[in-house]
């Protein structure tokens, strides 16, 4: 995935910053995505779920309103209105620079701002809210101890999130006047609500109001256990995915073409982010896989390890092999499966691996055989799984040979 720097002017004239990640491959579909409440296009949640969609080959825009992270202009002057108008210029500059946005997702009131611009943005096909109100005004609740001082003195200072920030009455009075009934009635794409029934900031009862209030179709998946800043790794690598499966029905993709130079016959294994350990792995431009390692060695565990993955291929070709074996002999096998374990063990303790003092790796292979078989037929079937290609491979002497890409 490659992240790309951009400047868009805002509803004000001032200078917004942004950041579009790109798959490697081609663009499959553009997104947009607008951040919670006084946050900004870079905390982690929004880093991981843009991210996680450009592996599957959709570009996301995510930027940050005017006067918040690094754009230029005044927080204290801007409004849910004003939100609005940025995402809709965010929404042209992808159009005249990259692609029509197909699908708009707002985090917190960024998905209430999603909600209220969609029906004004021209291509729109989907729309995703995580952990959005269903008003505009729940947004007073981060600070309801300093309404009536706004309200009598026309600003004040409040603390978010342990930052101080300037709210002026004519925040108050825009997201009192801002309704999203209209414009969930006229949002003319599907609404994908996604919410978690632990979220304290934003109670749940507002995905329940979203989602009666849009026209189908609509779909409403629990986050189970997750905050409302979706702070876990897992849950953001959750959220991602969901949306990705979900958009394939509603979205306009480009077809996914084979991996460039991954053709019939070669595995590419590519590191999903420069931090951790996960990695994506496409077979033959067809198949994709996910390895990782678990959080004590500074993975995710969003995938089987390396060593689960050669396991894997291990107890795979052991149940093909006995299949095969059994149906060419027809004997009366209904079902099998492997337990595949690894570790290492002191050639010491293993009298038929040769050399001693050294570690030897073993895998422990356990066959599960269903069906009305003899002990012959099942002594026959145990002993196939040793002739399978892949344990000849592991028994044997291996060669890996390895050279540097010319990139």
């Amino acid at each position: 995935m490659a992240t790309e720097k951009i400047t868009f002017t805002g509803h004000n004239g001032d200078a917004l910053h942004a950041r579009l990640d790109r798959p490697d491959g081609p663009i499959r579909a553009v997104a947009l995505f607008a951040h919670c409440f006084t946050c900004s296009k870079d905390i982690p949640a929004a880093r991981r779920i843009a991210g996680r969609l450009a592996a599957q080959g959709i570009a996301v825009l995510r930027f940050d309103f005017t006067g918040l992270g690094h754009s230029e202009g005044e927080f204290a002057n801007t409004n849910f209105t004003s939100n609005v108008e940025d995402l809709r210029l965010a929404a042209r500059h992808l159009t005249e620079t990259v692609g029509v946005p197909q699908l708009l997702i707002g985090h917190s009131l960024g998905g209430a701002a999603v909600i209220k611009a969609a029906p004004d943005i021209s291509g729109v096909r989907a729309v995703v809210t995580i952990g959005a109100p269903s008003d505009p005004s729940h947004v007073s609740k981060n600070f309801a101890a300093q309404i009536d001082a706004i309200q009598a003195a026309g600003e004040a200072e409040v603390d978010l999130a342990g930052r101080p920030f300037t709210i002026k009455r004519q925040f108050l009075e825009d997201i009192t006047e801002a309704k999203l009934d209209d414009a969930l009635k006229n949002l003319d794409a599907a609404l994908l609500v996604l919410h978690s029934p632990q979220d304290t900031t934003v109670g749940v009862s507002n995905a329940a109001d979203l989602f009666q209030g849009a026209m189908h179709p609509k779909s409403f998946i629990t986050l189970d256990n997750a905050d409302h800043l979706i702070t876990r790794p897992a849950d953001a690598e959750y959220v991602a995915d969901v949306i990705g499966a979900w958009g394939t029905r509603y979205l306009d993709l480009a077809d996914e073409p084979a991996t460039p130079g991954a053709p019939e016959g070669v595995t590419r294994v590519s590191e999903a982010s420069a931090k951790g350990f996960r990695q994506d792995i496409n077979v033959s431009g067809k198949h994709m896989l996910t390895a990782d390692e678990p959080p004590k060695m500074g993975g995710t565990d969003l995938g089987p390890t390396p060593y689960q993955l050669v396991a894997a291929g291990l107890g795979a070709c052991t149940s093909m092999t006995i299949r095969m074996v059994a149906r060419r002999k027809d004997l009366p096998l209904e079902h099998v499966f492997c337990d595949v374990t690894h570790d290492k063990k002191h050639r010491t303790d293993c009298e038929s691996c040769g050399e001693k003092g050294a570690r030897v790796d073993v895998f422990h292979r356990r066959i599960h055989l269903a069906g009305d078989l003899s002990p012959d037929e099942r002594q026959t079937l145990l002993e196939i799984a040793d002739k399978c290609p892949v344990h000849r491979t592991l028994e044997s002497e291996i060669l890996i040979e390895t050279v540097l890409a010319d990139d």
